[in-house]
């Protein structure tokens, strides 16, 4: 065959496969136009399909027509390379431009969800080769030591690297979810939460230290009286006169409560408490005949009795205090003196164990006979818990 003639044959099979491809276009078109939009994708897909496998073959004849032609061998083996070159040119600028087309014809959801695939798979890529680098490096001829060693670095670069790929995914994600506008927004609405809550904090904490100042200022104030009391001269009157007719130990203490209204209060020994109160009650000059109070408080010390007086005739008041054994709380009843003392006496000997002597009647008033232990003492303990 001559030189003219291999160049026409040529020429000729280049017009019939740009003719065959030309026309495989011109189909998938009109077939495309032909069908919604869910199919028109199938549709190229396969008319794509079918343009890829009919210039394969039709190169793969080309090869066979090529190789079947009377030419020297090393011409032949040129004319292969050169045709095989072609057709995998041809064949990558088809794909590429196929992969063009869909890309733009996608719409910018699917372009969001192809975004989130890659980053899937790069994620499964990264984990899969810190997996096979860990094996790996297990498997290598490392002393025990050593391969625990290697095994805890190969671990911690993992962890490392997925933590840092989610902290920088969670990143991406937040500042594509959120216009610039709405962070900005947002990083002003917490800074101004910081802030109040950081002003309220500061206020409940100056208003504490003011309410401190003030106890302490009026704490301080009740113990340092700035003036003598009014009452000073009465309490100097009363004490003077139990010293006189009970003796000048029947009183253990005595002073002006200022807080409770500067009454003039006596602290009596347990021995002189009768005494002291019956002089207070029949005195002509004191005549303290009306008892306004009775009660016990228990101190874990000791006990205490408190007794409010009051004197008509001296428009005055008075504390009469007396302080019992804890373990055996017994007192004189007042009930002979004043009979108001009937029913306290009662309640203080049913909430706190306190034994009057006697009493005319001296009963628990508010619980049962029965019933163990006193509610008011300090180290009580129910007998049944669930009552």
């Amino acid at each position: 065959m001559s030189e003219k003639e291999d160049l026409a044959k040529q020429k000729a099979e280049a017009a019939a496969r740009a003719k065959a491809v030309a026309l495989a276009r011109k189909q998938a078109k009109t077939e495309a136009s032909e069908k919604p939009e869910g199919d028109m994708d199938i549709a190229k897909q396969k008319a794509a399909a079918a343009a890829k496998a009919k210039a394969a073959a039709l190169a793969k004849k080309q090869a066979k027509e090529e190789e079947a032609a009377e030419k020297p061998e090393g011409e032949m083996d040129i004319a292969k390379q050169k045709a095989a070159a072609a057709a995998k040119a041809k064949a990558a600028a088809l794909a590429k431009k196929q992969a063009k087309e869909e890309a733009a014809e996608k719409p910018e959801v699917d372009m969001d969800i192809a975004k989130q695939k890659a980053a899937a798979a790069a994620k499964a890529k990264a984990a899969a080769l810190a997996k096979k680098q860990a094996k790996e490096e297990e498997a290598s001829e490392k002393p025990e030591g050593e391969m625990d060693i290697a095994k805890q670095k190969a671990a911690a670069a993992a962890k490392a690297k997925a933590a840092a790929l989610a902290k920088k995914q969670a990143k991406d994600e937040k500042a594509g979810e959120k216009p610039e506008g709405e962070m900005d927004i947002a990083k002003r609405k917490a800074a101004a939460a910081a802030k109040a809550k950081a002003a309220a904090a500061a206020k409940a904490k100056a208003a504490a230290a003011a309410k401190n100042r003030t106890a302490a200022q009026e704490s301080e104030e009740a113990d340092t009286p700035s003036e003598i009391s009014a009452n000073q001269s009465k309490l100097g009157q009363i004490v003077s006169a139990i010293e006189s007719h009970v003796g000048q130990g029947a009183l253990l203490e005595n002073y002006i409560n200022r807080l409770s209204k500067d009454v003039p209060t006596l602290v009596a020994n347990p021995d002189t408490y009768f005494s002291i109160a019956k002089f207070l009650r029949y005195d002509e000059r004191l005549d303290f005949s009306y008892l306004s109070e009775l009660h016990g408080t228990d101190f874990e010390s000791h006990m205490e009795i408190y007794v409010h007086l009051h004197s008509f005739k001296m428009n005055q008041s008075v504390a009469l205090k007396v302080k019992l054994d804890r373990d055996t709380p017994v007192i004189p009843s007042l009930v002979p003196l004043w009979s108001g003392a009937n029913w306290p006496e009662c309640e203080a000997y049913d909430l706190l164990g306190i034994n009057f002597y006697e009493h005319p009647d001296l009963k628990r008033i508010l619980l049962g006979e029965d019933w163990k232990g006193y509610p008011l003492r300090k180290d009580y303990e129910p007998y049944d818990v669930e009552v």
